[in-house]
């Protein structure tokens, strides 16, 4: 039977749809090879989920956050405890069969290989998102991010939903279905690069063919997309203009939940009324802030004060 967690009283002004679920980080000093082994240096149990992650890091950036999700009957109590700790609305997150696990494993050089184990339960359904409107979850929020791994059917109606609502929609990932109508219906899309050559069916390995991929995304509705270059940087295109913004040399430990930590602060700067190269701009440093430790959970609180 499935139950609503509890948790949070104020207001919510951005509501995130996506994952939830408890990520085990390892650090290693080498992948081993097939039948090999490798010592744990270090090993992190946290909560993790790329929903929670952008949830967490929009409340650590000063901005109430609820999310949209699904955690299991396992553990899953937990889980939302943890949300709830950080500040994060969890009335919209149900429980059912099992919660979603990660393993992260990084290599001293920063290379990860990830697993993840994400029940077709854990995902997120129409009848969760109607559940979730009912609560009053979404009655004052102004703005909805949704992560495109969930369903595609849940994705478009989550859009459809925050259009009912006038709500600014932003897009996080890459889908296979529907991709049209989700485009026209959101505000914002942001991409990383796998997910980008995913989005366009382009390879895009330069700026300026992730500028000519970001350009025709943006004829079919949004006002504003986002591009990462992979090893490079983000290219931010808006109908007005466009500004390709450089990785930051910073030290790598981890790139798990970098995506996150930018769609966050991205978000969090056009709430403040931030054009689309200083937001994007915010985000890059929020990313650069999430690699320098091990695991997704962002740490934005001193991004926060800078702001």
């Amino acid at each position: 039977m499935k139950e609503s967690a509890q948790g949070g009283a104020s207001p919510v002004e951005v509501v995130v749809v996506g994952q939830l679920g408890r990520d085990v980080v390892l650090r290693v000093d080498r992948h081993p090879e097939a039948d090999g082994s490798a010592d744990v240096l270090e090993r992190v149990e946290v909560l993790g989920g790329k929903g929670a992650n952008q949830a967490i890091g929009l409340q650590q950036l000063g901005v109430r956050a609820g999310l949209v999700a699904v955690a299991g009957e396992d553990d899953g109590g937990e889980l939302i405890r943890q949300l709830e700790a950080d500040g994060v609305t969890a009335t919209g997150v149900v429980r059912r069969g099992r919660s979603a696990l990660l393993v992260d494993i990084v290599d001293g050089g920063g290379t990860r290989r990830l697993y993840e184990h994400v029940p077709e339960s854990s995902l997120v359904t129409a009848a969760d998102l109607e559940r979730a409107a009912a609560s009053g979850l979404l009655d004052q929020a102004d703005t909805m991010c949704i992560q495109l791994q969930q369903p595609p059917a849940v994705t478009l109606a989550a859009a459809e939903l925050a259009r009912a609502r006038s709500l600014r929609i932003v897009l996080d990932g890459a889908a296979t279905q529907h991709i049209r109508a989700l485009l026209h219906l959101a505000n914002v899309v942001r991409a990383d690069a796998p997910e980008a050559e995913l989005l366009t069916g382009r390879t895009l390995h330069t700026v300026d063919a992730a500028r000519a991929a970001a350009e025709e995304l943006l004829s079919a509705g949004p006002d504003l997309v986002v591009l990462t270059v992979a090893g490079q940087g983000e290219m931010v295109v808006w109908p007005s203009g466009a500004e390709f913004i450089p990785l930051r040399d910073v030290p790598v430990v981890d790139r798990t939940g970098a995506g996150d930590a930018f769609v966050a602060a991205l978000v969090t700067g056009l709430r403040d009324g931030l054009g689309p190269a200083a937001a994007a701009d915010l985000g890059s440093r929020a990313a650069a802030r999430t690699i320098g430790h091990l695991g997704g959970r962002p740490d934005l609180g001193g991004l926060a004060a800078a702001r």
